[in-house]
């Protein structure tokens, strides 16, 4: 598995640093107020399950599973696989995200839960500006990274390289691009 990293992007250690600057700041802004953490399956996990040990908010789970990958690495059609089981409407709803590319799925998100009532804020680990295609508001953002191919930490390719404790560039070779 090693063999298919390029090079580490973002280590453990400047993870752990981020995702607590993050829990402290979602913690300040909504100290003495519930919110429902919103975690988008299955990339975002490893950061989901991170972030909530940070926030000393009143902190309620949900989630939902949107596939717009596939076993490419292009965003294509989005698909709500599984859908957030409580009622958020009225509440205040962080989404946990792992990665913004082109903006489409969140778009599709928010639009979604505005539709339902709900008051969103987004909180991604990663993001790459120079993929993006639609316009997006990220509240609490971890790093802007270039248009690289990463995986570790929640983030995958083809299922594979979750469970790796940093984010890595995948050699080309590994996914044909």
């Amino acid at each position: 598995m090693l063999k298919a990293i390029e090079k580490i992007l973002i280590t453990k250690n400047e993870i752990d640093k981020k995702v607590k600057l993050l829990g402290e700041r979602i913690s300040n802004d909504y100290a003495g107020r519930e919110i429902v953490l919103l975690i988008i399956l299955k990339g975002s996990i490893a950061f989901a399950a991170d972030l909530m040990r940070e926030i000393t908010a009143d902190v309620r789970l949900d989630f939902m599973q949107i596939s717009s990958y596939g076993s490419s690495t292009v965003s294509g059609e989005l698909k709500i696989l599984k859908d957030a089981q409580s009622e958020l409407g009225g509440k205040d709803v962080i989404i946990v995200e792992d990665i913004i590319d082109s903006g489409k799925t969140l778009k599709l998100l928010t639009n979604l839960l505005s539709e339902r009532g709900a008051k969103t804020r987004i909180c991604a680990l990663l993001s790459k500006p120079a993929r993006r295609e639609v316009d997006i508001d990220v509240q609490y953002l971890g790093f802007e990274i270039e248009d690289e191919f990463v995986v570790g930490y929640g983030l995958d390719y083809d299922e594979r390289f979750r469970n790796l404790p940093y984010i890595g560039v995948l050699k080309k070779e590994v996914y044909g691009d």
